[in-house]
């Protein structure tokens, strides 16, 4: 950071704003990475004010400056080792009570403060008014009132951000007021501290958590010590272990006497808008049909929009492909394959992508700033737990019917590092669009007026597996449990454009850095195993290992052609069907074909291991990307691989000992 810059923390509870602010200030100058060592996703942008710069941090979202989360631990981690020029807290005026607590603990921390509370236009419309003029004056600090999704708003931020920072000395807050007794053991305690942790944390500061019971800063304290210091620390907290109900106290009396100031809350016993459509929203049976008719509507138009742009590139792309084939038509046929088939293959396959991500993350954008997305997920927390995930993630999994890459990109909306990688680990398993089409086809050919039958039969074993994996890899690979759901719902308000498009717009460009890569990569590997060494695909290298599979495959009653039509799905599920064409010299009559090629219980083993079988490359990419993790990538790879030939064995070895269909 140059000496110019000033470094400003943005600090907010979950759905206070703080993102919508963080896009207003800083619009496309974003950078969007990791926290070291940590899942926990960290922004960083650029604003400009009158003759200097801020470089903001969007700290995550954090209910209070203890230790009981990573996203909490980041935050005070950060404010206490960055050292700010200005903490920038945001409240929220729908919840000024509630979002005030971590501006209290902030305030005991002596940083330079300034205040945002959003949403004024929201409260109002619930009746409630927020004098933010009244609030500054009794905290002392700058404080501004705005509506984010309102053009003023940016303008208002970065004047009273100006004279903040222009301020000497800096704006501090004072902190909520103890009991003398209480003050007394603070002050006692003090010096008890070992000296590396009072070099690292503001000794009343870490007195106060010690005194809250922080497990963090208890095990910090412990392991600093000498027996006979940490002794003497533990004695005197035990001796005050009722504290913490004491701290709490001050904290929310020092809340009521800024809310007294400057809140104006709606009449006694009126009945807002939230509360009315909640009935219906959060209702066991009417909530669990409105989210399904939302879910369904939010299918539609992902896959209906997308269908006519997706289409529109894939003509394009083949017009591409043809007019580069025609423009190399001079070159050895590998050139003309490499570039055509290869490299515009893996583009092709990136921008087809594209438009059902904008649209589903779009769609999801909508869905959380009108405030119904946080009501889908309490509606169907239930399911879902019993999964180890909460509610939130049945929207990505359900979304992975259509496309496994919008469900694994779709785990970014989840709270926890843990929800994130569970869910992308399982979305895989969820049969996409492009897969479904395989078993259609190849149900229909092979058993024809049985085929919905055993296409149910092939849904309930994969909604099967996916429960027994949901819990084995929440127990053995993650090693924890998922805690108790507690979520906000936020007050219903009018979404803004501007909000969802910026959102949209990051979480694309994100997919194109992390994903557009990999996708390209893995294509020309594709190609280049299926064209070499003389661009015939029968006797490819990909033919090879499938005949060198044979002998596995016959264990399942296929030979190297349906092995080998397994493998080349993973460049694009339907693949698959193109492959058994070319290999069956069946071009137009596959369906006639099938039933010479697989017995019907080697048909029902074969749609078992496509169904479970490794997603396509671009899944993979997606995969790679959300989790930033090769080692997990490759993981649920071998564990997909494993599982969809092991079940198929079993099942073909089972119908071969009744004498069934073999």
């Amino acid at each position: 950071m140059s000496k110019d810059e000033a470094l400003v923390a943005l600090v907010g509870s979950p759905n206070v704003g703080k993102s919508s602010i963080f896009n207003r200030l800083t619009g496309l100058s974003q950078h969007v990475g990791n926290w070291p060592g940590k899942t926990i996703e960290q922004k960083t942008g650029v604003c400009r004010l009158p003759g200097s710069t801020v470089r903001l941090v969007d700290l995550p979202g954090s209910y209070s400056l203890s230790a009981n989360s990573p996203e909490e631990l980041v935050t005070r981690d950060y404010l206490l080792s960055a050292a700010p020029r200005l903490v920038l807290v945001v409240v929220n005026a729908t919840s000024l009570e509630r979002t005030l607590y971590l501006l209290a603990e902030v305030a005991e921390l002596g940083l330079p403060v300034a205040v945002v509370v959003n949403m004024l236009d929201v409260a109002e419309q619930h009746g409630q008014r927020v004098d933010a003029a009244a609030l500054g004056r009794a905290l002392g600090v700058p404080v501004v009132g705005i509506s984010a999704v309102q053009a003023s708003a940016q303008a208002e931020v970065l004047d009273m951000l100006d004279n903040a920072l222009s301020a000497y000395p800096p704006a501090r807050l004072s902190p909520p007021t103890l009991s003398p007794d209480l003050e007394a053991v603070l002050e006692a305690l003090q010096p008890l501290l070992p000296p590396e942790l009072s070099a690292s944390y503001p000794p009343r500061f870490t007195a106060i958590k010690l005194l809250e019971g922080d497990r963090q800063m208890l095990g910090l304290a412990r392991a600093a010590s000498t027996p006979d210091g940490w002794a003497a620390i533990e004695a005197l907290l035990e001796a005050h272990d009722d504290a913490v109900l004491e701290i709490a106290g001050a904290r929310y009396a020092w809340i009521g006497a800024l809310t007294q100031q400057a809140l104006r809350r709606p009449a006694h016993g009126a009945v807002m808008l939230t509360e009315r459509l909640d009935r219906v929203a959060t209702h066991p049976v009417w909530g669990a049909v409105l989210l399904i008719a939302v879910l369904a509507a939010l299918y539609g138009l992902v896959f209906q929009l997308s269908a006519p742009l997706v289409a529109l590139l894939e003509s394009v792309q083949s017009a591409a492909a043809d007019w580069l084939r025609t423009a190399l038509h001079a070159q050895p046929a590998w050139v003309q394959g490499l570039l055509a088939d290869g490299l515009l293959g893996g583009v092709g396959t990136v921008l087809t992508l594209l438009p059902v991500l904008a649209l589903f993350f779009a769609m999801i954008a909508l869905l959380e700033d009108v405030g119904y997305l946080a009501r889908g997920a309490y509606v169907a927390d239930r399911l879902m737990h019993r999964l180890g995930l909460h509610g939130k993630s049945f929207l990505p999994l359900f979304l992975g019917m259509g496309c496994n890459v919008p469900a694994i990109s779709g785990t970014r909306i989840l709270d926890t590092p843990r929800e994130r990688m569970l869910t992308a680990v399982l979305a895989p398993l969820v049969p996409c669009a492009g897969r479904m089409s395989v078993l259609v086809f190849i149900a229909g050919a092979l058993y024809r007026a049985w085929a919905p039958l055993v296409l149910v039969g092939l849904l309930a074993i994969d909604v099967g597996v996916i429960v027994l994996s949901a819990r084995l890899l929440g127990r053995a690979t993650l090693r924890d449990h998922a805690p108790g759901f507690i979520m906000e719902l936020p007050l219903y308000h009018l979404p803004n454009a501007r909000t969802i498009a910026l959102y949209t717009w990051q979480q694309i460009a994100e997919f194109l850095r992390r994903a557009g890569s990999v996708i390209l990569l893995v294509s020309l590997l594709i190609w280049a195993l299926s064209s070499a060494p003389n661009g015939v695909l029968e006797t490819s290298w990909l033919a090879n290992i499938g005949q060198w599979l044979a002998p596995f495959g016959r264990l399942m009653g296929m030979d190297w052609r349906s092995l080998t039509s397994l493998l080349a799905s993973v460049a694009a599920k339907e693949q698959a069907l193109a492959t058994l064409a070319i290999l069956t010299g069946s071009a137009g009559d596959l369906s006639d074909a099938l039933p010479k090629l697989l017995s019907p219980a080697a048909g029902l083993a074969f749609l078992i291991v496509q169904m479970l079988f490794i997603p396509c490359v671009a899944t993979i990419a997606a995969l790679k990307a959300e989790t930033r993790s090769w080692r997990l990538t490759a993981s649920v790879v071998a564990y997909l691989a494993i599982l969809s030939f092991g079940l198929g064995i079993v099942v073909y070895q089972v119908l071969r000992l009744i004498d069934w269909g073999v």
